[in-house]
C-alpha cells in the first residue's frame, strides 16, 4: 500500500511560521505609532503658527488684546473703594467741621486731591462765595461730581469698545480669508485643495481670536461697571453726611 504523506507541518516550519506571526503582530503597532507620531509632528500647531495663519487681521487683534489686558490691570488698580471714599481725608474733614475750622477743611481738600475731596471742595468753595443755602451747595457739588466721577468711567467704557470691535475685526479677517479662497478657486479650480484649506484656516482663526478677546473684555466691562456704580454711590453718602454736619455746625442753612 502506498503511504499517504502526513499533512502536518514539521517543527521547523511551525517555528518559522510562529516567528513570522509574532513579527507581524508587534511590527504593525510600532509602524502605526510611528505614522501617528509623524502625523502629529506635522499637524502640531503653536501660537505663532496660528498667528501666521490668521493673516493681516491678527496684527490689530494682537493690539486689542494687549490694550485690553492693560485696561483690565489699570481699572483694577483705579476702581477701588479707598481711592474713591478717601477714608483718611473724610475723617480729617469731619474733625475740621466739628471743631468749626472752615479753612482747615478747605486746606485738607487741597492737600489730598481725590474724588471725594474734589466734590466736597466745590461745596466749600460755594459756601465761601456767600451761598448759605443747602440746596445751592448740593447743586454745586452735583455739578462737580458729574465731572469728577466721569473720568474713571471712561476707561471702563474702553473695555466695551474692545469687546465690540474685536469680533468685528475677526469677522473682517474671515471675509478676507473667504475672498482669497474663492479667488483661488476661480483662478486655479479645485486642483489645489491645500490653498483653499489655508484660506479657510485664516478665516476661522481670525474669528476665534476676535471672540477670545471680546468675551473676557465684556466680562471685565460689566464687573468694573457694577463695582464703579457701587463705589460711586458710597461717595454720595459720604458727601451727604458731611453736608449735614455743615448744617448742624451752622456753616450753611437748611433749605
Amino acid at each position: 500500500m502506498k503511504k499517504i504523506p502526513n499533512p502536518t507541518l514539521s517543527r521547523s516550519s511551525l517555528a518559522r511560521f510562529g516567528a513570522l506571526v509574532a513579527f507581524a503582530t508587534f511590527a504593525a503597532p510600532l509602524q502605526a505609532q510611528d505614522e501617528a507620531a509623524a502625523a502629529g509632528a506635522e499637524s502640531s500647531v503653536t501660537l505663532w503658527t496660528m498667528f501666521q495663519q490668521g493673516g493681516w487681521a491678527m496684527y490689530p487683534l494682537a493690539l486689542f488684546s494687549v490694550f485690553g489686558v492693560g485696561l483690565v490691570i489699570y481699572c483694577a488698580l483705579l476702581i477701588r473703594e479707598k481711592n474713591f471714599a478717601q477714608p483718611g481725608a473724610s475723617a480729617e474733614i469731619t474733625t475740621a467741621i466739628d471743631t468749626d475750622d472752615f479753612e482747615r477743611a478747605q486746606k485738607i481738600c487741597e492737600e489730598q486731591p481725590g474724588y471725594l475731596t474734589g466734590i466736597f471742595s466745590r461745596g466749600l468753595a460755594t459756601a465761601a462765595e456767600g451761598h448759605r443755602q443747602a440746596d445751592v451747595i448740593n447743586e454745586s457739588m452735583e455739578e462737580s461730581s458729574t465731572r469728577v466721577l466721569a473720568a474713571p468711567l471712561v476707561f471702563v467704557q474702553y473695555l466695551q469698545v474692545i469687546a465690540s470691535v474685536s469680533p468685528m475685526m475677526g469677522l473682517l479677517g474671515t471675509v478676507s480669508g473667504m475672498v482669497k479662497a474663492f479667488r483661488n478657486i476661480a483662478s486655479q479650480g479645485l486642483g489645489k485643495p491645500e490653498l483653499l484649506a489655508s484660506n479657510i484656516s485664516e478665516a476661522l482663526v481670525t474669528t476665534a481670536t476676535g471672540l477670545l478677546i471680546a468675551i473676557p473684555a465684556l466680562m471685565a466691562y460689566f464687573y468694573f461697571k457694577n463695582k464703579y456704580a457701587k463705589i460711586s454711590s458710597g461717595i454720595y453718602e459720604n458727601v451727604g453726611s458731611l453736608t449735614r454736619r455743615m448744617i448742624s455746625q451752622g456753616w450753611i442753612e437748611k433749605t
